[in-house]
């Protein structure tokens, strides 16, 4: 029946508005009287309620308390009404004083404009009030019941209160908020208990809990898993609010509240820099970025626009991504030039145009294949791209004066079992042989991390896509094992290293913990509300071609050095002179370009490369009989 009612015209709560601060007047007048009518002036008492109703007409109306929707009361509302009642209740008072020298004209004293003045806002906010929760409960009477936590009871705690509360999809019960600060527990908020996370596991023995919804942005990422173990355990959905730079006007709605995502929990707390000193390095300078498109270059580029460049060359041979970040660059409106660059890293005459034309000061090479069981197939493809082109790219920078060469390398590249980590290990040896040979001043940085979250190809992207579409999950092998870090915060380490750096070193990355891949699948269908292997269930694939159980940053023979950042480390590596190397590098040219020849290309990488022993790979068989050259040969 409610659902057919609409909006009641506005000038209709107007007057019943009025009616109700008449009748608030009559009651003050009567109270005034100790409910006595006897020998009462009926003139004046009419003269006073016309004067009312008039003054209130006037001050309503230019106040417009009858402009907001009397369901959706809130404090605004509470606000013009109060200022109303005061308005008139002055004008009262005025008109009071001004005819006190005219014998029983009005009925107004004091003690009556007090009283009015009382009664009426009391009786305005009320009546909106009781029609508020009627309506409210006709809406939901037949709705079941969600009982709901909140966890953090702040401003974004309090915010999220009132969504839940006005969203016409949802009856719920708000149990509880939770809080680890305890000046803040055994207290209450708006009404609400506010009650510690131990208290909440006990709350939840005995109470069914539907929804737990946190609204903190400063939960410590180790508390937030905690919180949703308990949860996942229990059967009770998680939902994140979206930071506040998603809100708008400093509000959101019940649709922003998503369930929480695997990356909230792999995340880890905030990292700091030295915005100064990488500010004081770029500012003003021409900066190139290779694989610019990519997740890794990309998000290069967004780090570096705070820092204003000069101009920064986006480099990539991937025609549509590199337009995407072109035009969302556009949409940000950002003072800093940047350019795209579409051109393959290895195409030798458009590289030494680029340098030509834009004589960059910094080069963020993140340029490279990375699929492993794809460069297993194509290992001529892993060498062209990733080494050679490497190797393009920092014989440019030393001919063309660069400041500094960073490139971004990976875990993959420590005792590489498939090519793609041979490859990367081969760019790192070049990159620092070529770093102790030069006369320049050109400073070549290295920087080693492991698996980026929501980056292309993650296997969380995969886990997600498989999930949606009801399972299988695939994993490759019970027991696998990865390092996870969020791409900006990989970015992030990515421009301190490379400001840090004096040449030649390669840096390694804290990558925390490393996480049990069937453990991330399980908890993520979990986190979609499926129960694993009942719900969705999760295979085994077994171990794709190169691929190994298990990443490191470093190898059995590598140590590290502390630098000032807690988070980034010197590895001390295997040195290799570039005079060494140089001539096998020249035989990596003429081998990618010759047919049939991946064995030999591949014992080649092998034999630069003691360390690389293929696993579950074709190329096992040449293990036993590659031989060491090119070091120290």
């Amino acid at each position: 029946m409610f659902k057919k009612i609409n909006i009641v015209p506005r000038w209709i709560i107007l007057l019943l508005d009025i009616g109700v601060t008449c009748f608030s007047f009559l009651l003050a007048f009567l109270i005034k009287q100790n409910l006595e009518l006897v020998g009462l002036q009926w003139e004046p008492l009419l003269d006073t309620m016309i004067l009312l109703f008039i003054t209130n007409i006037l001050v309503f109306a230019s106040i417009k308390t009858y402009s907001g929707i009397v369901r959706y009361t809130g404090l605004q509302d509470a606000i013009r009404i109060a200022v109303s009642v005061v308005l008139s209740s002055a004008l009262l008072f005025l008109i009071s004083k001004a005819s006190s020298k005219y014998n029983n004209v009005f009925v107004l004293d004091n003690v009556i404009i007090i009283l009015y003045s009382s009664f009426s806002f009391l009786s305005l906010i009320s009546y909106r009030i009781a029609v508020k929760f009627l309506f409210s409960y006709a809406k939901n009477y037949k709705m079941k019941k969600k009982t709901v936590v909140i966890f953090g009871a702040g401003e974004a705690g309090v915010a999220t209160k009132r969504v839940l509360e006005h969203d016409t999809h949802n009856n719920i019960n708000l149990l509880a908020f939770i809080d680890d600060d305890r000046k803040k527990t055994n207290k209450a908020l708006d009404g609400v208990s506010i009650v510690s996370f131990a208290d909440f596991m006990e709350m939840a023995q005995t109470n069914e809990i539907d929804e737990l919804v946190i609204a903190s942005f400063t939960i410590p990422t180790k508390r937030k898993n905690e919180v949703v173990d308990f949860c996942l355990n229990h059967d009770i959905l998680v939902l994140n609010v979206p930071p506040y730079n998603k809100w708008n006007e400093g509000k959101f709605n019940s649709k922003q509240l998503q369930n929480i995502k695997i990356e909230d929990l792999l995340e880890r707390d905030p990292i700091v820099i030295n915005n100064n000193q990488i500010r004081t390095q770029i500012k003003g300078k021409r900066v190139l970025v290779t694989g610019a498109a990519g997740s890794i270059g990309s998000e290069i580029v967004r780090q570096l626009l705070p820092y204003h460049p000069e101009l920064i060359i986006l480099c990539d041979q991937a025609e549509t991504p590199l337009h995407s970040l072109e035009l969302e660059l556009q949409e940000r409106k950002t003072n800093v030039n940047c350019i795209p660059y579409l051109a393959d890293i290895t195409n030798e005459q458009r590289m030494e145009d680029m340098f030509n034309n834009f004589k960059p000061h910094y080069v963020y090479h993140a340029a490279a294949y990375k699929h492993v069981p794809m460069m297993e197939l194509c290992p001529s493809e892993a060498v062209k791209n990733n080494v050679l082109g490497t190797k393009l790219m920092a014989d440019l920078a030393v001919r063309h004066y660069v400041e500094r060469f960073v490139m971004v390398s990976t875990d993959k590249a420590v005792n590489p079992t498939n090519v793609m980590g041979a490859s990367k290990r081969l760019a790192e040896i070049y990159v620092q042989g070529l770093s102790k040979e030069i006369a320049n001043s050109t400073k070549f940085i290295t920087t080693r991390f492991g698996n980026v979250l929501g980056s292309n190809g993650s296997v969380i992207n995969r886990f997600k896509d498989q999930i949606l579409k009801g399972g299988p999950v695939t994993v490759t092998h019970p027991n696998i094992t990865r390092y996870f870090m969020t791409i900006p915060e990989a970015c992030q380490l990515v421009l301190e290293a490379g400001s840090m750096g004096n040449g030649g070193e390669i840096f390694v990355f804290d990558m925390g913990e490393p996480v049990t891949i069937a453990d991330l699948a399980k908890k993520m269908i979990r986190l979609y509300g499926y129960i694993p292997n009942i719900d969705i269930d999760i295979t085994y694939s077994g171990l794709r071609p190169g691929e190994k159980l298990y990443e490191e940053l470093l190898s059995d023979a590598e140590n590290t050095l502390k630098t000032y950042h807690e988070k980034i480390m010197i590895a001390k590596v295997r040195e290799v002179a570039l005079k060494d190397i140089e001539c096998r590098f020249a035989e990596f040219r003429n081998l990618v370009n010759t047919s049939e020849s991946e064995n030999e290309l591949v014992s080649l990488m092998k034999a630069l490369v003691p360390e690389f022993i293929s696993n579950n790979s074709v190329f096992e068989q040449l293990d036993g009989n590659a031989k060491v050259v090119g070091i120290g040969d």
